[in-house]
């Protein structure tokens, strides 16, 4: 019983031995300072990038539409296809068109033919008879005044007969009347020539208008490419039916293209035009287009959720890899600083408008104000509050303050 008494007796100093042990490390452990780790200033080349998305567009493209209803009569290119200038891309059913034409040409004809006759005072075979008819009864009258003159003068010498001066003096009053009818007739027909004019002139018009209308219609049905490019987008097949405004093919130069990139609202101060643009699309990883900022927005839009800018971009496109539409990645150097002095991101803090690290100087650190430049997704440009080589913390969720000693971790 003694012996087991004992026993127990060892097992509890044991134990209590342990317990002291560990109070008195962890005692020691408290009264160390802490790791903290930590880097020097240097110099570096220090860019300031915006990172957003964008959409590729091509410039100046050639979108041709239907401008008529009609059946796609024949295709002659294929979609992607590069195409030359002056190449037969396809065709539309045009034969309604063309009778139509054919119709409006007639009735401008007529409608200028009527305007030359109204010109001349009306129709030249009307006018022809008309003017004919007025010189013969005109002609009549002047024998028939002769004739009554002489008979006059007979009958006072009883060698005419007052019958014969009455029959004459009767056919020249009918003669007097056809003179004054006709000449009626010549003056309606000016008069209705001056309408026939005006009428005619309007329809002239109506007619030239509907004469290039369709003209320009006709023209439209052959589709053919206006310059050297890629025709990116041919939405038909022979057989199709397309009606007013349809988009029959796309064509463009697609060795330079525009990005629209949609830059987020508080990032649009610092752009200008002329800055350097790095393009990535993830159907060609690994891959970059290299451009420059063109056209700055004077205006925000909605853009999903986001309030953007839209910047325009020329990028070149040589190997013609970037297509119309695409959604792309876009880089914008915004500003560039070398032999900057830097810090990392993860040793400054923020104190309201004041940026502050904590310097490390012999075993203690102290905090220092700074001023910052050029800010990169990794570090700070330091403009003023430290020197090269300075050794600054990098805080790991460590509650630190100014004149602590700390325990410095080099390059960690």
């Amino acid at each position: 019983m003694m012996a087991e008494n004992r026993k127990k007796r060892r097992v509890v100093f044991f134990v209590a031995a342990g317990l002291a042990v560990l109070v008195f490390v962890v005692i020691a452990l408290r009264r160390q300072p802490p790791v903290v780790p930590i880097v020097n200033v240097t110099r570096e080349d220090l860019s300031e990038t915006i990172t957003s998305n964008g959409k590729v567009e091509p410039i100046a493209p050639t979108i041709a539409r239907a401008e008529f209803p009609a059946f796609v009569a024949k295709v002659m290119a294929t979609e992607g296809q590069a195409v030359h200038r002056g190449q037969h891309i396809l065709t539309l059913d045009a034969a309604d068109m063309r009778a139509q034409l054919a119709q409006w040409r007639a009735n401008l004809l007529k409608a200028q033919t009527d305007l030359r006759n109204a010109g001349a005072g009306g129709a030249p075979d009307e006018l022809a008879q008309l003017r004919g008819d007025l010189r013969q009864a005109q002609v009549d009258v002047a024998s028939l005044e002769r004739t009554q003159k002489v008979l006059e003068q007979l009958a006072t010498k009883q060698a005419a007969t007052q019958d014969e001066v009455a029959q004459n003096r009767a056919a020249l009053l009918k003669a007097r009347s056809r003179v004054q009818v006709l000449q009626q007739r010549k003056e309606a027909m000016a008069q209705q020539a001056t309408v026939n004019a005006q009428s005619a002139s309007l329809q002239i018009g109506e007619a030239q208008d509907q004469v290039r209308s369709l003209e320009e219609k006709v023209r439209s049905a052959e589709v053919i490419a206006p310059m050297d490019g890629t025709l990116y987008s041919l939405p038909v097949r022979a057989g199709d039916y397309v009606k007013v405004g349809d988009v029959l093919a796309e064509m463009a130069d697609l060795r330079h293209v525009r990005v629209r990139a949609f830059i987020d609202e508080p990032d649009l101060g610092w752009l200008a035009p002329h800055q350097d643009v790095q393009v990535t699309w993830d159907a060609h990883p690994g891959r970059t287009w290299t451009g420059l900022t063109e056209q700055i927005p004077k205006q925000v839009v909605p853009h999903g959720v986001r309030s953007v800018g839209e910047v325009l971009c020329s990028v070149e496109n040589s190997k013609l890899e970037l297509l119309p539409d695409v959604n792309v990645d876009v880089t914008i150097l915004v500003r560039e600083r070398h032999a900057a002095l830097v810090v990392p991101r993860g040793a400054v803090r923020g104190d309201g408008d004041e940026r502050y690290v904590f310097v490390v100087e012999g075993d203690t650190i102290h905090r220092r104000s700074i001023s910052v430049g050029v800010a990169s997704a990794s570090k700070y440009e330091v403009l003023s509050g430290l020197a090269l080589n300075d050794r600054v913390v990098i805080p790991r969720d460590q509650n630190l303050r100014d004149g602590m000693e700390v325990r410095a971790a080099e390059g960690s």
